[in-house]
């Protein structure tokens, strides 16, 4: 009867030490590296299953992918307010046992298409607060356990809904949705799914302007509009010159990842309708400005005969003398004012006609 009574006074006893244990491995095992003006991420730490590396000047480089293989036991890494701008591919593939990734507050304006490759019990994903411009929903594909996905704050104006089968919420307020036929499947899914939107009252169209006011779960659509209805150089067009900010920021960022994506069709055509706008302009001017090729193409056809010319002429009438007459009968009007407009018969006071054709030498060879 004594030892249970010794065992019942030790129980809580053993219960502390069990629970400081608990807390003493916890410890072990998160490291927290914020504001150490890293511009790496540190290696040679073992068993880490928790790294907080916010508010740092890591890029994600390539020497940052390699140390981050060694750390397969992480469940949690933070990068928020880093220097990153790319995400390449298979940047957290050895990273198997992570359930939350936060690169908030970072530059990311791309992300390329298998960066999430080897993440498979992820279940957060916080990419807020970046310049990501556009996403392929299939990028997500991987993410197969993922519950929560973040993208508000970046410069997001359309988005497929993503074909994840676990997910419960997603964050999309502070980007500058078009909410033309481009945004109808994100609508659709939307309303279909199980997902919760976040903020759905804050989460509003950002054009065209009469849309202002409507959230993007429910601005309405023309029955016009379905997935495969829409032209890209079209709509492209019109999300440019809809807004100067946003026309700006799409140029920047197509400049940016021109080696990672090819420009769409909308900049060819663009480029045509200015050329032909410039050389249209330049033949105008060229017409308007330099009459001089004008009289010079109506006084192309008339030219001095030269002697061989003359002599044909000549002997075409001894042979045909009645069709000088018949041609003088016809068109004598006609002929008399086309003769004195390129000849100019002057009248001497002695009733004869000057010749201007006759060599004056040989006239006075002949006297």
């Amino acid at each position: 009867m004594k030892i249970p009574r010794i065992t019942s006074l030790f129980w809580p006893f053993s219960m502390l030490l069990l629970s400081d244990q608990s807390r003493m491995s916890e410890a072990e095992v998160k490291y927290n590296f914020t504001e150490k003006n890293y511009s790496l991420i540190p290696a040679g730490i073992n068993n880490v299953t928790i790294l907080d590396l916010s508010y740092n000047q890591i890029t994600l480089n390539v020497s940052d992918i390699r140390v981050l293989q060694m750390y397969s036991l992480l469940t949690e890494l933070y990068l928020i307010e880093n220097d990153i701008t790319v995400l390449y591919n298979n940047s957290f593939s050895n990273l198997s046992n992570l359930e939350l990734l936060n690169i908030c507050r970072n530059s990311i304006s791309i992300i390329q298409q298998d960066a999430f490759v080897g993440l498979n019990k992820l279940k957060q994903l916080h990419l807020c607060q970046n310049e990501i411009l556009q996403l392929n929903p299939d990028m997500f594909v991987p993410l197969n356990n993922l519950k929560v996905l973040n993208l508000k704050g970046n410069l997001i104006s359309y988005f497929d809904g993503p074909q994840l089968l676990h997910l419960e919420l997603i964050i999309l307020y502070g980007n500058p949705w078009n909410c033309t036929c481009r945004l109808f499947n994100l609508q659709n899914w939307l309303n279909t799914s199980n997902v919760t939107l976040e903020n759905e009252n804050i989460t509003m169209c950002h054009y065209p302007y009469d849309l202002k006011h409507y959230s993007i779960k429910t601005a309405p659509f023309t029955t016009e509009c379905h997935p495969k209805s829409i032209s890209p150089i079209t709509e492209d067009l019109y999300t440019h010159f809809q807004s100067n900010s946003t026309f700006s920021s799409s140029l920047n960022n197509a400049t940016q990842s021109s080696e990672h994506e090819p420009l769409g069709k909308s900049w060819a055509f663009l480029v045509g309708v200015v050329l032909t706008v410039l050389l249209t302009s330049f033949l105008i001017f060229l017409a308007i400005k330099c009459p001089i090729w004008y009289n010079f193409l109506l006084s192309y056809s008339h030219h001095r005969l030269e002697e061989h010319e003359a002599e044909t002429y000549e002997n075409g009438l001894a042979r045909n003398p009645g069709s000088l007459s018949q041609i003088t009968d016809t068109n004598s009007e006609d002929t008399t004012v086309i003769f004195e407009r390129l000849h100019s018969f002057v009248v001497d006071e002695d009733g004869f006609i000057e010749d201007k054709y006759i060599d004056i030498h040989e006239l006075c060879e002949e006297k």
